[in-house]
């Protein structure tokens, strides 16, 4: 048995992270109130996180990287078939995979659509005051009633399949990801996880958050709750 480096230490703070704000934007969603400073607050901070994730799937450790689990469909039908190959067992499979994406995919569009949504109570977006009231409706309804759901819904789905590699596959999924460490069978490739790559990923991520400042001051702003007291 061979013991590696699969999940490096930036890839492991935004998980952790960005479980952290998506549950804080999801309390603060069904709050309102004056909580909506927060939950703005919060989506620039998950908007930041995802940039850098973005980045970090070209620059990070060998199974941060999107190259490591880029599967063909045939790959995603084979490891269906109970037929993976032993690299699935390291980083991300091919199901595992696509749940990644998805949620990317996801919360882009929910981060996206919050920029540009308005509420008329509590909260609007800093760049709702940039486009048509008609594309200011479509984004906030999708916002509060479509990716909201869908978001739930895929964190449902992805603590179920934790649940389901742990007692039936007898996979841990979580541990890996707290001390970035795996045991597995043959020898593979292991992350990169060094001073010069932890200041890499700084960097990176203090470049994604003022892309993501300048983004909101594009509009001047989140209008905070009291505004509309």
């Amino acid at each position: 048995m061979h013991t590696i480096r699969v999940w490096d230490l930036p890839t492991r703070l935004f998980h952790w992270a960005l479980v952290l704000c998506v549950v804080g934007l999801i309390v603060t969603g069904n709050i309102g109130g004056n909580t909506m400073v927060w939950h703005g607050r919060l989506g620039y901070a998950v908007l930041t996180l995802l940039l850098f994730r973005l980045a970090w799937g070209l620059l990070g450790g060998h199974w941060s990287r999107f190259s490591s689990f880029l599967y063909a469909p045939s790959s995603v039908l084979t490891y269906l078939r109970g037929q993976g190959q032993p690299e699935h067992s390291v980083g991300h499979n091919p199901l595992g995979a696509l749940s990644v994406f998805a949620f990317l995919l996801i919360l882009l569009a929910q981060v996206g659509s919050g920029l540009f949504a308005d509420d008329e109570i509590a909260f609007s977006g800093p760049l709702a005051g940039l486009v048509s009231g008609d594309w200011v409706s479509e984004a906030t309804s999708y916002h509060k009633n479509v990716g909201k759901f869908i978001l739930i819904a895929l964190v449902a789905l992805h603590l179920g399949a934790i649940a389901f590699y742990k007692l039936f596959r007898k996979q841990a999924l979580v541990a890996p990801m707290i001390v970035g460490d795996k045991t597995v069978p043959s020898p593979v490739p292991a992350s990169q996880d060094n001073a010069r790559t932890r200041l890499l990923a700084l960097v990176v991520l203090v470049l994604c958050a003022l892309a993501v400042y300048a983004i909101v001051s594009l509009g001047g702003g989140m209008v905070p709750a009291t505004s509309f007291a």
